[in-house]
């Protein structure tokens, strides 16, 4: 066992009968629960806390992966509920200009009329989890170079994954924690036959729109259901009308009765990213140029699809996904920028590693140990903020369809002269269904008028880089060489669009069996492109790779400095979130976001229809559901000490994007709601704790059963779960 790693495991151990959390700070790996069940206990959890350590058991085997977002069962026969924003784009996939299902809804009242998923769409049921820290980091030399570091890292772990996946249908990934510090080797199914149930009109789904995202109060019905299907085997399977539903070994009971403000709630799912261990430097470089740089890009985008793209055109509903995610993401940078401003994060951070380094110095071991870990760390991540403008612009320009396609087929071209056991990871064998719905994708979320309005933009400001920052195969394609001009880089990737015939998913398709010579033959303009773009590609690979490397060892030596230092007082010690099962705790709870305002914890039926707005695209609402709460109709859902329909509610739930579809739930486990935001105020979460601000949003289980009872009439879906009076 490497010494990092001794005393990580001893540090962590040493907790297992005092550690106690925080407020209620920490998304946890299921295994440290246990170690947590006083605390549990006294918050009012009802279930014992080791029932919740177990994957193979009630309740975590009713929590799924969509690949991105969290999912729950909730019926014996593979129906699960997600996010009406988790399922975006398999409603805009199946809509049209004619057929507009986002701004309609959509209900399946037969497993017949279900429909099915966009390509590419999962359902991931986690089945095991083991540490292979040892088999993975234990002989490496700290010799190596960063490159070499990255490889031997990545061929041990492409060896892992393929001796996993021998079992078909299952889906392996090697996730690390703590920065490197420790691996674990995480067994899932993966079904791949998913197809949409029930969707509410994006007036119910979406309804306050971007005005609303991340903020309080809020009124949004925010979920959808899809079901997985296999084949008759009980094993995953492609699309068949004749695959059957999936059982899973367990589901969740979904409570009518729901929660009250104080009551204890929890969450379990796949969170994404969060940064609370990265240093001062990465915290100063991320809030003054990352957050802010990126907040434009995303503005920008969006404005270049509107600009060419009205609402309900079809170029427009082909976008929706993608106005969607860039809005979410520029509004979060937004709240980020602003929290860090007038706040003192960073003081703390710097604190933090000022009284680090004093107990680092304090002790000669520790000084010996761990002395160089933060210099060395430091060292590294402003050699990898090199460069980072071009970096960042360029990412940009390839989030357009064409180009990312064929420099995706010449890079499998290339691949696949080598030996599968040896290819870059997506693209050996195990990924060519996904890589090739991922191409098939294309043809829902691609409008020329659209992709050329997008490149035009971005090409302005590549031509605005230093010399040195530019790529001379960009200059040529686009006459860029003696400055830019609107009209003359419009004409040039309209003639591209023209004379491409990646813009036809079958060509795509097509080309995933050239060779490497027939690509560098081409005549079409973007494998030209592509081709000419490959070795620069290749080469800043590898410059990434080798720093990736160094990383890998730097890092997990200042985790283990901050653990140890962490451990020695009595602090929790959790691991970032990376898009594994993690569980959160804490209470249903309002909150005072400034002086002289306090948020209650609850919005209602009554408040929704205060919002509404005749035709307006963000608080328009169905004439069904206004007639309905006029006659206050609440039905079984009504709550006499609210005095209506509880919408959408805040808790001290500790989560990050991925938790987007985690069910919310009761002492009992038992579903009273999902979570699909958090206040405006946390966003800045994914870098620091704040219990004062830190609120989840979760929507109530109560409104949900209202509208498919009262709305929508999806009473074969409210039958078919196990609802709880």
């Amino acid at each position: 066992m490497s010494k990092f790693r001794i005393a990580a495991v001893l540090g962590l151990a040493s907790l297992g009968i005092s550690m106690t959390s925080q407020a209620n700070e920490g998304m946890w790996q299921p295994h440290q629960l246990p170690a947590l069940k006083k605390e549990l206990k006294s918050l009012g959890l009802k279930i014992p806390a080791n029932k919740l350590s177990t994957l193979t058991s009630f309740p975590m085997n009713a929590i799924i992966s969509l690949g991105g977002c969290t999912a729950s069962f909730v019926s014996p026969e593979g129906l699960a509920v997600t996010n009406h924003h988790c399922a975006y784009g398999s409603i805009q996939y199946n809509s049209s200009e004619d057929n507009n299902l986002l701004a309609k809804g959509f209900l399946a009242k037969t497993k017949e009329a279900e429909l099915q998923a966009s390509p590419g769409s999962r359902v991931y049921v986690t089945e095991s989890l083991d540490n292979v820290s040892a088999q993975i980091v234990d002989d490496l030399s700290l010799e190596l170079s960063g490159a070499e570091r990255y490889q031997a890292i990545e061929k041990k772990q492409k060896a892992m994954v393929a001796e996993c996946e021998k079992e078909e249908g299952y889906r392996c990934e090697i996730y690390s924690f703590h920065g490197g510090l420790e691996y674990y080797l995480i067994k899932q199914l993966a079904i791949r036959d998913v197809r949409l149930v029930y969707a509410p009109a994006a007036s119910i789904g979406k309804f306050g729109g971007d005005t609303d995202n991340w903020m309080w109060p809020r009124h949004t019905g925010d979920w959808a259901f899809y079901r997985a299907y296999v084949g008759k085997d009980g094993k995953p399977a492609d699309y068949s009308k004749d695959n059957v539903p999936y059982q899973p070994k367990s589901h969740l009971k979904v409570s009518a009765k729901g929660v009250k403000d104080g009551d204890f709630i929890m969450a379990a799912g796949y969170p994404g990213r969060t940064n609370r261990y990265r240093t001062s430097a990465e915290v100063i470089n991320n809030f003054t140029w990352a957050y802010p740089t990126a907040k434009g890009y995303r503005e920008e985008y969006i404005e270049a699809i509107k600009s060419v793209a009205p609402p309900g055109s079809d170029a427009r509903i082909k976008y929706e996904s993608t106005i969607a995610s860039l809005a979410n993401y520029a509004k979060n940078y937004g709240s980020m920028i602003k929290s860090y401003n007038k706040g003192n994060m960073l003081e703390r951070k710097q604190a933090q590693e000022a009284a680090l380094q004093k107990w680092i110095e304090a002790d000669t071991s520790r000084k010996n140990k761990y002395g160089a870990a933060v210099a060395k760390l430091d060292e590294l991540v402003k050699k990898g903020q090199q460069g980072q403008e071009h970096d960042l612009l360029y990412a940009y320009i390839k989030r357009t369809n064409l180009l990312p396609a064929a420099q995706k087929l010449l890079r499998l071209a290339h691949e696949k002269q080598k030996p599968d056991a040896e290819r870059e990871p997506g693209y050996q064998q195990r990924d060519m269904t996904r890589f090739t719905q991922g191409l098939e994708r294309i043809d829902r979320r691609f409008a020329a008028e659209v992709d050329s309005a997008v490149w035009v933009h971005f090409l302005e400001k590549y031509a605005a880089l230093a010399d040195a920052d530019r790529i001379a195969a960009m200059d040529k394609t686009f006459g860029l060489d003696e400055g830019f001009n609107a009209d003359v880089a419009a004409g040039i990737i309209k003639k591209m669009h023209a004379d491409t015939g990646l813009s036809d998913t079958q060509t795509r398709l097509q080309w995933m069996e050239k060779s490497v010579a027939e690509f560098e033959a081409s005549d079409d303009p973007f494998i030209k492109l592509a081709v000419a773009l490959f070795e620069r590609e290749m080469a800043a690979e590898a410059k990434d790779k080798a720093l990736i490397g160094e990383l890998q060892l730097a890092r997990p030596a200042y985790m283990d400095a901050i653990i140890a230092f962490n451990a020695s007082q009595g602090k929790p010690i959790y691991a970032d979130a990376n898009s594994s099962l993690r569980v959160t705790y804490g209470s249903v709870k309002g909150y005072s976001p400034q002086d002289g305002l306090q948020a209650t914890p609850f919005t209602t039926l009554e408040g929704l229809a205060a919002k509404y707005v005749a035709g307006d695209a963000e608080f328009d609402s169905p004439a069904k559901q206004l007639e309905a709460i006029a006659a206050k109709d609440y039905g079984r859902y009504g709550q006499k000490w609210l005095g209506s329909v509880p919408v959408n509610y805040l808790g001290t739930l500790d989560i990050t994007g991925g938790n987007s579809g985690s069910p919310t739930l009761n002492n009992k486990a038992e579903l009273v709601g999902l979570l699909f935001d958090g206040v405006y105020e946390s966003i800045i979460g994914d870098w620091d704790y704040d219990d004062k601000l830190n609120r989840s949003i979760s929507v109530d289980s109560r409104y949900m059963l209202w509208v498919m009872e009262k709305v929508d009439g999806a009473h074969n879906l409210i039958k078919e779960m196990n609802v709880v009076y």
